[in-house]
């Protein structure tokens, strides 16, 4: 299995909103969690937001509300939505997937990780 590559990033002004994709095409387990997590400039890794094959949704602390992950499951792709951005939310997101273990939440360490995305915030 190939590193998972989160795509969709980019330069956004404050307020706007942007979608980052991943393709998890390679990581189709019938019981699954699937993840985001971030690392911004000098700051550990974050995990933000992750999703289990019931579409159960488990956020980090402070993320529920402007944060959206997803699964579009006909696609094999993973989302994250992600609404009024904040310089908080300049950083380099990653996405993830494993085999559902019994629990799913956004942890910072995954095997199938692979490059991330830049997520710049203009004022």
């Amino acid at each position: 299995q190939a590193p998972l590559v989160a795509s969709g990033g980019g330069s956004v002004e404050a307020g706007g909103s942007l979608t980052l994709s991943c393709d998890v095409s390679e990581y189709t387990y019938t019981s699954y969690c699937m993840a985001w997590f971030r690392q911004a400039p000098g700051k550990e890794r974050e995990g933000v937001a992750a999703i289990d094959s019931e579409g159960i949704t488990a956020y980090a602390y402070g993320m529920r509300g402007r944060f959206t992950i997803s699964v579009d499951n006909a696609k094999n792709t993973l989302y994250l939505r992600i609404n009024d951005l904040t310089s908080e939310d300049a950083a380099v997101y990653y996405c993830a997937a494993e085999r559902w273990v019994g629990y799913c939440y956004p942890k910072t360490t995954y095997p199938s990780s692979g490059p991330g995305t830049q997520v710049t915030v203009s004022s």
